[in-house]
């Protein structure tokens, strides 16, 4: 892969940029953050989160409640009984074997229940500012659109990309992807005429 060209890319990503809303100097609100947003959009993730964190913001708090009371607050969110059972059991393992932290390595946090790579590796990104490209379907769909990658799988996507994409793009590079999914590389009709990078991508439609 040309690196002027992934140059040109996360220059064009950058004009479309705006920053999210979840970041918290808690790295255990991170992670619950994350673990909440999984097939439910951001808008809703972030009303959740604030709803669960305003009464139950600590891994203490939220290990102590019953599911049925994480349930209840969370119900807007997709998948919440599921949810709710791992949200209280990463509480309690926190407590039991990290001191109630959130452990800053990759191999411990898959080690969480309902924790997988892209979780994982947002924490790495979002809570520990450690390198790492967590990828979600926005951006295994973009990076398969311009042809950065050729790959059937996010897990395949990530690996791929972590051998084309400059380690000092890895922390923003799924901030990028992500809002310029949502704005303009659409999953049904991408917004093509108004792209800062059609020119370079081979999957346009201009």
């Amino acid at each position: 892969m040309n690196n002027n060209k992934i140059e040109k890319i996360i220059a064009g990503l950058k004009t479309v940029y705006m920053p999210g809303k979840f970041r918290f100097a808690d790295p255990f609100k991170v992670l619950i953050s994350v673990m909440l947003s999984q097939r439910t959009k951001d808008e809703n993730t972030y009303k959740v989160a604030m709803r669960l964190f305003s009464t139950l913001g600590t891994p203490e708090k939220l290990s102590a409640a019953s599911e049925k009371t994480i349930k209840e607050i969370i119900k807007s969110s997709g998948f919440y009984r599921v949810k709710a059972k791992n949200i209280k059991k990463v509480s309690q393992i926190l407590l039991a074997r990290h001191n109630g932290k959130v452990p800053s390595g990759f191999d411990d946090l898959m080690k969480l229940p309902g924790v997988g790579r892209k979780t994982a590796n947002c924490v790495l990104v979002f809570a520990f500012n450690k390198p790492a490209i967590p990828v979600d379907t926005h951006v295994h769909r973009i990076s398969n659109r311009l042809r950065l990658v050729k790959t059937k799988t996010p897990e395949k996507t990530e690996k791929a990309l972590s051998k084309i994409i400059p380690r000092k793009y890895w922390i923003p590079i799924n901030e990028l992807m992500v809002r310029f999914g949502q704005k303009i590389c659409k999953p049904v009709n991408p917004q093509c005429p108004s792209c800062p990078i059609n020119n370079l991508c081979p999957s346009s439609k201009l």
